[in-house]
């Protein structure tokens, strides 16, 4: 199998969608891949554990892609072998007419993750700039105070939101959260056939809208928004990385490995030590206990 370094995925400067990948070819079969997986997400579940002990980093993993591009499912895998205590996943739908009586960071803060534990977000504070951006009409139900018609939401308009973006993120990982965004890179083709398999699979059936079809049809417009808000976004604080993900095995295997690969670097993470007394009586209390 292939080795995989990360920072051939994480974006350092600025990017063209056309030129990066969604298909990868780690030279390794399916099972392969699998067995691969299932060895980086025990040492990912055990690392966890360490950082929920450690109690001072807390890990927000951000996925953003088309619809099909595979977020449920590589949740489902990756972190398959967390204690459920240590992991949080959030999926932001629709703003409630609730979260659009605040501004559209607050439901986002709301689910950050504790320290200790990680933090999933299938879709998220991204939303506010990309499904936005090419529905900019969507934004008149934040009833913003300066923004009267479409009109107003122009070129100043999304500078600020990025910018308000930026500092929310550099906010975080200022108080010890540490960012991943995964870009989920599905090809238009791959999405074609992964639709298709819904309407064709009956149990599939029910992930079906036709909501899919009309949002496809802004295919073009979707990735120039992405492209942008990638080079917008993507800082050495919280960088942005591509993930292809036309295979889904692969790119599973390709966030746990960068989440790994990450997180081992953080040497100052380690499980506290016990206190002088107790560690000094430790035999003390193994004694009291087999005595019993």
């Amino acid at each position: 199998m292939k080795q995989i370094n990360i920072n051939d995925h994480k974006i350092t400067s600025k990017i063209k969608l056309n030129n990066l990948p969604s298909l990868i070819d780690l030279e390794a079969d399916k099972d392969t891949t699998e067995d691969a997986l299932k060895k980086v997400r025990r040492q990912l579940g055990k690392l966890q554990d360490t950082m929920y002990a450690h109690g001072k980093y807390s890990v927000l993993v951000c996925l953003q892609g088309m619809d099909t591009s595979g977020k449920d499912s590589l949740i489902r895998e990756v972190f398959k072998d967390f204690n459920a205590r240590g992991v949080e996943v959030m999926s932001f739908k629709v703003p409630t007419e609730l979260e659009l009586k605040h501004d559209y960071l607050w439901r986002h803060y709301l689910k950050l993750p504790a320290r200790g534990k990680f933090g999933v977000h299938n879709r998220t504070h991204y939303e506010n700039v990309l499904v936005t951006r090419v529905h900019p009409e969507y934004i008149l139900n934040e009833k913003l105070p300066f923004v009267k018609s479409v009109d107003d939401v122009n070129d100043a308009f999304w500078d600020k939101r990025f910018d308000q973006i930026n500092n929310f993120e550099k906010h975080l990982v200022e108080n010890g959260t540490i960012v991943f965004k995964f870009f989920m890179n599905l090809s238009k083709e791959e999405q074609r056939k992964r639709l298709l398999r819904r309407l064709d699979k009956q149990e599939k059936n029910w992930k079906f809208s036709a909501g899919d079809l009309k949002e496809r049809k802004l295919w073009d417009k979707y990735m120039d928004c992405y492209e942008d808000a990638i080079n917008r976004s993507s800082k050495d604080y919280a960088p942005w990385y591509n993930i292809p993900a036309d295979d889904k095995p692969t790119a599973r295997l390709l966030v746990a490995t960068i989440l790994h690969d990450t997180l081992k670097t953080y040497t100052d993470i380690k499980e506290p030590e016990l206190d002088a007394k107790t560690k000094a009586n430790l035999h003390l209390y193994r004694e009291q206990l087999s005595n019993e």
